[in-house]
């Protein structure tokens, strides 16, 4: 049986990762500076802003409302251009599986 600190603290080191790599796309597509010069206000669930600080292991609003903008303007159009492009293909393509 797992050790629940060990799982719990993979998870903490997983989710830390996660948004290190999020933080370093955003940078490296030019979506984050070194200055913050924009304010972001809105009302929302203190449920759903726990459970994103709990998922993504932050405290900060600020750092649950960065990495999840990045994580947005990053996020891959793949399903779409899956479906698009379903059917351009010949059926009789012998694909050798």
């Amino acid at each position: 049986m797992k050790d629940p600190v060990f799982a719990v603290e993979g998870t903490k080191a997983l989710a830390a990762l996660r948004n290190r790599a999020t933080l370093d796309s955003a940078r490296a597509a030019g979506l984050l500076g070194d200055a913050k010069d924009a304010r972001v206000a809105g009302r929302v669930s203190s449920g759903l802003v726990a459970a994103a600080k709990k998922r993504a292991g932050l405290s900060s609003d600020t750092d649950v409302i960065e990495i999840a903008l990045a994580r947005l303007a990053l996020e891959d159009d793949f399903g779409a251009r899956l479906v698009r492009n379903k059917g351009s293909l010949p059926r009789e393509l012998d694909i050798e599986f």
